[in-house]
């Protein structure tokens, strides 16, 4: 039978020019890293690749002498390495990279260890980089010299470190606590059951994490868009994978001109009315994160210059001849099918694909039934910080609440935020705090009539519905569209907008000597690019 051929260890080292300096006698009196590593009487050195600058072939050779007395079964390849600047992080890293590329590495055969004991700190780095990303299919060797220190002479000690964490029990169990916790970020801290959402919010975390490249949500209103968004930015504010600021806006109340002014900035003079340069959303997110809420509402020329911004981190504000920079990392969300957008011509197919490439849906709340109870759970903790008291909900009403919650009547057509109201609703309704079943009940007649084809709206929303819009209507804030309702209600009511103005501020008018009360209400109706005529038409 043929003999087996034992295997050889390979080490790979830079030269040390400080530590392996020494060409006369006296040298053998201090210790010299490379030298000792080869002298070790538990590790054989086969081959030693000896890496050095070209102008210390000299030393290399010296060097390469003193191995072949300690260690004649050790071959020393001196081999010069191009680095003119050996604290240049990009030449150094490149330079070596070259040589792990070029070199004939055969792990069947051989093992490899990478010395990192000498060399700048930059090279070092690199050696580690190289190794930990396996361009290198080697361990780490670390060499010191004994007790005595350097002046001691010798072989001195050396350590094997193996960058295969999976190995370190201790380590593997704290990345998978981080990874852990940052799911359980993510999600609010509410214990989801759905297989699919929770390997969704896995693969979230970790691209969140590990990547600076758009990310792009869709899903249907209500299924918790902007709340994930505003997750994402804190998790990676606490890691350090951001600095700057969370710049959050709805592109569905962006409109007209003021969308590029609101967006890239302006200049002053740049149209009537801008008294003053303003830097827009985008400057304001440098070093941070941009979210893009309903991105599909955004315009043409809006769309284009976005584009501008994230490929070259450049743009001109409104009216100004001179770009600005800002680096962000974007964040969108859509509950439209923007491919369908792009074919239709609504949507730019180049932009498209560079905010596609880390997409994300968030399902729905009917596709995750075994999500409910954790959330309502949730939900009730939320009601009870906002009324400042304990609200419990007893078993009987919980089950009956969860029997009506997962059954095909329940349509969750707003999803989370039909829940949110519900449970907000029946908290604030419940005797005690204490929710009962006759609460849901009542809290389940006005779902379904809420959910029901044919069906009205409460007054207030119907207004703002009407004259906004079902999709811009849904994109305000409850408090916003409870404020609106009100103030369409009395302008529909009043004979001209003076009027109107006199009647929504009468209070305060009261304690002023000078008002223009027709003037306050044309620009709060502004704000969402309404006017008197708008009304009167409607």
């Amino acid at each position: 039978m043929a003999k087996t051929r034992a295997r050889e260890t390979v080490v790979i080292g830079m030269l040390g020019t400080t530590l392996d300096t020494g060409r006369t006698p006296k040298r053998w009196e201090r210790w010299r890293p490379t030298v000792g590593l080869c002298q070790q009487e538990d590790l054989v050195v086969h081959r030693l690749e000896l890496l050095h600058p070209p102008a210390q072939a000299d030393l290399a050779q010296t060097v390469t002498a003193d191995i072949a007395q300690v260690s004649p079964e050790t071959r020393v390849r001196p081999t010069p390495v191009d680095i003119r600047n050996p604290w240049d992080l990009e030449e150094v890293y490149g330079a070596l990279l070259d040589y792990a590329k070029a070199y004939p590495f055969q792990p069947e055969q051989e093992d490899y260890l990478v010395h990192i004991t000498t060399g700048t700190h930059i090279t070092q780095i690199c050696l580690f980089l190289l190794v930990e990303s396996r361009h290198i299919p080697a361990r780490l060797v670390q060499t010191s010299p004994s007790h005595g220190g350097r002046d001691q002479g010798g072989p001195g000690v050396h350590a094997l470190i193996d960058l295969d964490l999976s190995q370190y029990d201790t380590l593997a169990s704290r990345f998978q606590q981080e990874q852990r916790e940052g799911l359980s970020f993510l999600k609010a801290g509410i214990d989801t059951r759905n297989a699919a959402f929770n390997r969704l919010i896995e693969r979230i975390e970790q691209v969140a994490t590990s990547s600076r490249a758009p990310l792009l949500l869709m899903g249907p209103t209500g299924a918790g868009k902007s709340q994930l968004a505003k997750r994402i930015y804190q998790l990676k504010k606490t890691r350090r994978h951001v600095s700057g600021p969370f710049v959050d806006v709805n592109c569905a109340t962006l409109r007209g001109d003021g969308a590029m002014s609101a967006l890239f900035g302006h200049v002053k003079g740049a149209f009537t009315g801008a008294v003053a340069d303003r830097p827009g959303l985008l400057r304001q997110a440098h070093g941070g994160l941009l979210f893009l809420d309903e991105i599909g509402e955004l315009g043409a020329d809006e769309q284009a210059m976005l584009l501008r911004a994230l490929e070259d981190k450049r743009f001109l504000p409104v009216g100004s001849d001179k770009e600005v920079e800002s680096d962000f990392q974007l964040l969108a969300g859509t509950n439209r099918d923007l491919l369908a957008e792009v074919e239709g011509g609504r949507f730019r197919e180049d932009l498209l694909a560079r905010i596609n490439l880390w997409t994300f849906r968030l399902p729905p709340l009917r596709e995750r039934p075994e999500d409910i109870l954790p959330n309502l759970l949730y939900e009730l903790d939320q009601a009870s910080q906002a009324l400042d008291t304990r609200v419990t909900m007893n078993k009987e009403a919980q089950e009956h609440f969860l029997r009506f919650a997962t059954s095909p009547e329940a349509r969750w057509s707003g999803n989370f935020r039909d829940l949110n109201a519900a449970v907000l609703r029946m908290a604030t309704l419940a005797p005690g705090g204490r929710i009962t079943r006759e609460g849901v009940d009542e809290e389940w007649e006005r779902l379904l009539a809420a959910w029901t084809p044919g069906t009205r709206r409460h007054p207030a929303e119907d207004v703002v519905t009407e004259v906004l819009g079902a999709e811009r209507a849904e994109a305000l804030d409850r408090f916003d569209r409870a404020q609106l309702a009100e103030v369409l209600t009395v302008c529909r009511q009043a004979r001209s907008l003076s009027d109107a103005g006199r009647l929504l501020f009468a209070q305060s008018r009261a304690q002023k000597k000078s008002v223009n009360d027709a003037d306050r209400l044309r620009k709060y109706l502004a704000r969402f690019d309404l006017n008197w005529a708008d009304l009167m038409r409607g």
